[in-house]
Parts: structure tokens; sequence; C-alpha cells
């Protein structure tokens, strides 16, 4: 079955353009022009991942996010025609998992949403499916994770990041080195957007996120996952 994408874009000519071509590509689209339909059309359609404008009328992209990332885990790639670092940190901040700048190639868009499902499909956590750190559970081939036998919903970033720390414990990963692992070599984004991404984790992780126990900062290095999470933390706030 065909991979549904959910284009959220109030100029009709390019939500036109972007259908056009994910669906020469092999993908189902949905289009709706406001920000306060997207999220039932969310519910009603169930994409595998949402195209989102961040300029719309009614609600905008950004606040269509916050709601969407209350429910669902769904991957979100951001389109907006502001380019300053701030609005970017700011969607990282709230759940988004890639961005385009417009004006943006047709290619490139069809390029990112392939990249971003399949990483929401694959498993990460290498030839040990399922991750056991203390209290914490990773399942690579579901991708899902769950802390004290509850689900924990997390975003298609935010499970990457985490599986590739906690398969390694103890060592100290650069935030140089992160950005290439979740994002890639194409990537776009730059170190803040790490710290976005360990803050987000940690406020679902940790019971006390300014006494990380599994995700710790290491100043001036990096993060590291706990080698012993179920003592108690000791790393910090970036």
């Amino acid at each position: 079955m065909s991979p549904t994408v959910l284009i959220v874009e109030d100029d009709r000519r390019i939500a036109a353009l972007v259908a056009k071509n994910l669906e020469a590509s092999g993908f189902k689209t949905v289009s709706v022009f406001r920000g306060d339909e997207a999220e039932q059309a969310v519910s009603k359609h169930a994409p595998s991942l949402v195209v989102l404008d961040v300029m719309l009328p009614g609600v905008d992209g950004l606040e269509v996010l916050r709601r969407l990332r209350r429910r669902h885990a769904t991957p979100v790639l951001l389109l907006t025609a502001r380019n300053t670092e701030t609005d970017k940190v700011l969607g990282f901040e709230i759940g988004a998992d890639d961005y385009l700048t417009k004006p943006f190639g047709t290619r490139e868009l069809v390029a990112r949403v392939r990249a971003l499902l399949r990483r929401s499909s694959g498993a990460t956590v290498g030839d040990e499916q399922i991750l056991r750190r203390g209290e914490l559970e990773i399942d690579g081939a579901r991708r899902r994770v769950t802390l004290k036998n509850q689900e924990v919903e997390v975003t298609t970033l935010e499970f990457d990041l985490l599986a590739f720390l906690a398969a390694r414990p103890g060592r100290v990963f650069s935030r140089e080195a992160l950005m290439d692992q979740v994002w890639g070599e194409g990537r776009v984004v730059d170190e803040r957007s790490i710290d976005s991404l360990v803050s987000r984790l940690r406020r679902k992780l940790e019971p006390e996120p300014s006494s990380p126990r599994y995700l710790q900062t290491v100043w001036g290095a990096g993060y590291r996952f706990n080698e012993h999470p179920d003592s108690e933390g000791g790393g910090e706030d970036p």
C-alpha cells in the first residue's frame, strides 16, 4: 500500500504542485488549506507523513504542530518562507522532523519525504532489536519506546537519537556526530537542533529533566547515554 502524505498548504498552486510530484513518485496525497483543518485530517486519513506550511490562515503551522504533537508522532516536514535561525530552532523544539525553506525544488521535497519515511519505518538499533536500559525499553523493529511498561510517544528523530545513544551507553558523541547520525549528510540543521531533541526526550523520559537519568550532557564534548540508568541522574541540561 502506498504511503499517504497529508499536505497542509494555503497556496493551492503550491499544494497542487507538491501533490502532483508526490503522486508521480508513488505516494497518495490528501490536501487541506487551513491550519484548523489539519488535525481532523490526520485523525481521518492517518497519513504516514505531514507536509506542513508554517504560514497558514486560521491557525498557523507552528500551532498546528503543537496540537499534533499532543496526540501524534507522525513525521512532519515543515515548509517555511522564513529562514531565520530562531524559526528553525522553534520548529524543531515543538517537534518538527525536517524543514524546507521556500522556494524549494520539488525533487528535494520528494527526497526529504522519502528519507523521513525510510527512517520512520526502519530499525536503527542494530543487531539487538530490543534494548533494555533500566526501566526503559527500545524496540527497534516496532520503533516503540516504553518506560515502566508504559508506551512513550516519540517522533522519528527522537527515536533515532535515543536508539543510537542507548545502543552505545557511556560513549560520548559530539553534536556534530549526532547531527550526521540523525539527519544524514544532506542536513541543513545546526547544533541547537540536537539540543532541542535532547530537551524534548528529557521531558518525556526523565522524572527530573534537570538531573537526567538517561541522556546526559558532557560539557564541552556532547551527549552520552548513562551506563547505569538505575542510579541517580548526574547529567545537566544543555
